[in-house]
């Protein structure tokens, strides 16, 4: 049964996908805590996996990762970037996980001999997942993803609908963010298809108190008038959010429009005045020219979705801001890069400032990034490796200390230099989850280290998401090749971060530091690169600011 105690917000979208409900949900959760409540948010998919960890990137973007290990959508990075708190497997729900468990409890006799139906099996175990995630805390927000009227989302739909009725009309409110398309042989933003995403939500019982209008376009005067008559939400009720020079204006643009306190009233909720001096300085930093222009390339082999990497661009940027300055990203294909001849690869890599090979799997494109990283040791050009970045670092440098063929088990099982391969009687388990180091898990740095340095520490907790690591049989050769471990985890022995000798910058982390990276406090590991090329690269005034779209 959810807690009365709770309020409810769930977040819906008509119209198409992609409007950017993730970020209007953690945009009202990130004004809500800014007022002084206790907010939870949550991500509800409507898909049949049970969790995001098999997803296309390609199709779905960057798989984030939980501090608990949970694999989720990338809406998540944005909850955590915005409302800068780490969240839990319990704000990821996906249909997969709930249908699982109806089967199960169907197999095992726990509805005795009941016909198991959607209604009400389903949509009783959606609530109660809800329910739980929101238990404890002043405001839960919920997500639904998909756009309403697609019939996989019915089942989602129908849960909340029966979860605000529960609950209560001042426990529970609804959000639909709606598409505003212009149409440019008129010269005119249309409202027509908002009106009918609306009136399908309310054809599966749910009235939407607020309206969120999303357009590429700055709508004319009358927009919200014309909404709030066709839709019968009140106009104070309406916001309309054109595309902006940065995503982490969103929540700015929010409060001017008033559609916080219309929440707070319509919910009950004490608040305090918000307290947002700091998110402003993070939106002055985004949307002011800044001193110098870095040209990042990053090493990558999903290259269809700029989504694929949303977390580490994002790190980059906010490093880039307390720097005072603005990041160029360079997408180099990996796969191309390996099928270069040499001369092309060193006119390629030389447009760049500094090298970023994010994480992955698999054989294909290693041998490009691997082919970056080795031009990263050669040419000293600052170079950060993520997961992936850090192993294909090891295997560059052993290639160039002599070692041919030195490789990783998950690409080549019969490497006479297995200088990347699984834990100790781990294998023969890679394709069962028994490698798979997943959430948070300790690193202890060396004294000397640059990473201690920059982090202010030497212990520290970060996220993971990988089956294979550095040999340590080879740890004690590091040196020779031009790189050192420097960051162990304590429990295993295991490699976790690995820096350059004599080298400008050069630092990999067998975690993924761009998950706990945050607009107001970017990561040290990205903080610290960004400096390097500060000081590396010639100066280049920007006179222009950077477009973002929401």
């Amino acid at each position: 049964m959810a807690d009365k105690s709770t309020k409810f917000i769930f977040v819906t979208g008509g119209v198409l996908s992609g409007l950017g409900k993730g970020i209007t949900a953690a945009s009202i959760g990130n004004l809500l805590k800014a007022r002084g409540l206790n907010v939870n948010i949550q991500k509800c998919d409507p898909y049949l996996n049970v969790d995001a960890g098999t997803l296309n990137p390609r199709e779905h973007g960057e798989c984030f990762v939980t501090k608990d290990g949970a694999e989720t959508d990338l809406d998540l990075g944005h909850y955590e970037r915005f409302l800068d708190q780490e969240l839990t497997q319990s704000s990821s729900l996906m249909a997969g996980q709930i249908i699982s468990k109806v089967i199960n409890d169907e197999r095992a006799g726990k509805y005795a001999g009941q016909t198991v139906q959607y209604i009400p099996h389903v949509t009783n175990e959606f609530q109660d997942a809800i329910s739980e995630a929101a238990h404890g805390h002043d405001v839960h927000i919920v997500e639904i993803g998909g756009t309403v009227g697609d019939y996989e989302s019915l089942a989602l739909i129908e849960a909340i609908r029966e979860l605000g009725f529960r609950v209560g009309r001042t426990n529970s409110l609804f959000v639909h963010v709606v598409y505003l398309p212009y149409l440019g042989a008129s010269n005119e933003i249309k409202t027509k298809p908002a009106q009918n995403a609306v009136r399908t939500l309310r054809g599966f019982g749910v009235m939407p108190d607020v309206l969120v209008g999303r357009s590429e376009m700055i709508p004319s005067e009358g927009i919200s008038h014309k909404l709030s008559m066709f839709s019968g939400i009140p106009e104070e009720a309406i916001a309309l959010l054109p595309n902006a020079d940065s995503i982490y204006e969103v929540p700015l643009t929010l409060e001017d429009s008033g559609i916080t306190d219309v929440i707070c009233q319509r919910l009950g909720l004490k608040c305090q005045k918000p307290q947002l001096a700091e998110w402003r300085k993070v939106v002055e930093r985004a949307t002011t020219p800044q001193q110098h222009l870095l040209k990042v390339g990053v090493v990558a082999k999903y290259l269809d979705n700029a989504d694929t990497y949303m977390s580490v661009f994002e790190a980059l940027r906010s490093a880039a801001w307390a720097n005072h300055a603005h990041v160029e990203i360079t997408w180099i294909d990996a796969e191309k890069l390996e099928a270069m001849p040499s001369a092309e690869v060193e006119k390629t890599l030389r447009t760049v400032d500094g090298l970023v090979v994010p994480g992955g799997f698999g054989s294909r494109g290693i041998e490009g990034k691997i082919i970056a990283a080795q031009y990263a040791l050669r040419h000293k050009t600052p170079y950060l490796g993520l997961c992936y970045g850090m192993q294909m670092m090891v295997i560059a440098a052993a290639r160039l200390a002599g070692l041919e063929g030195a490789n990783t088990t998950e690409v080549d099982p019969n490497t006479p230099h297995p200088v990347i391969n699984t834990m100790d009687g781990q294998q023969g388990m890679e394709n069962t989850g028994g490698t798979m180091r997943l959430g948070n898990y300790a690193c202890h740095f060396t004294e000397d280290s640059l990473a201690a340095k920059l982090y202010g520490t030497h212990d520290v907790l970060e996220r993971h998401r990988h089956r294979f690591e550095a040999n340590g049989t080879y740890v004690s050769d590091y040196e020779s090749w031009g790189i050192r471990a420097v960051g162990i985890n304590p429990d295993s022995n295991l490699v976790e971060v690995i820096e350059g000798v004599d080298h400008p910058f050069l630092m990999a982390s067998q975690y993924h530091p761009e998950f706990k990276s945050r607009p107001n406090k970017p990561h040290p590991m990205f903080k610290g690169f960004i400096a390097a090329l500060t000081a590396q690269a010639a100066s280049h005034p920007i006179t222009h600011s950077v477009k973002a779209t929401v």
